[in-house]
């Protein structure tokens, strides 16, 4: 089994097959428009740009499980994404990452990459890791999608290659992105 076996709504609502993306590097990515991590939007669309070319694309999946942070509709998330960081990557509907009601792609990709824990000697992730620990232990059991913006890099074969955490910023997978292109 590899993610070509999953198909999902664009942000537009219409159905993609992820076999329309065999051949290409992939990073698949949980998003939110009110998070401290959304900046992170800004360096997903430099990769892009960079990369998308050569085979890379990103695909981005909104979702509101974690305090609320993407409370819009996704046109409004569609527009909000284009206005203040220019995204050209394609957005999806905005669906569950984590718990009974995930999508069968992040049920698959959290089983192939667990979780290894947050980068600490990043200025947020001591704190992240303290604020789940106190407001939603029950985030930090498991292998799920811990908060936004948790990346998933995939290579042409739909194998999952690597799980980076929202502590991990984007262009700090060039290296590994580049080894896959």
């Amino acid at each position: 089994m590899n993610i070509y076996e999953f198909e999902l709504k664009s942000i537009e609502g219409k159905k993609v097959a992820l076999t329309d993306y065999h051949g290409r590097v992939l990073i698949i990515v949980n998003t939110a428009s009110k998070c401290g991590f959304t900046p992170q939007y800004e360096e997903l669309q430099a990769l892009y740009q960079k990369y998308q070319e050569q085979g890379l694309v990103i695909l981005g999946f909104p979702s509101n499980q974690f305090a609320e942070q993407e409370p819009g509709s996704n046109a409004e998330v569609q527009n909000f994404c284009q206005i203040n960081y220019g995204v050209t990557f394609p957005l999806f509907e905005k669906i569950d990452v984590r718990g009974e009601g995930a999508h069968p792609l992040f049920r698959y990709l959290t089983q192939k990459a667990p979780f290894k824990g947050f980068d600490l000697n990043h200025p947020i992730g001591e704190r992240l890791q303290g604020i789940l620990q106190e407001k939603f232990p029950e985030i930090l059991a498991g292998n799920d999608i811990k908060w936004n913006f948790t990346k998933f890099l995939i290579d042409r074969q739909g194998n999952v290659a690597g799980r980076y955490e929202p502590t991990t910023a984007p262009l700090s997978m060039e290296k590994d992105i580049e080894k896959l292109l």
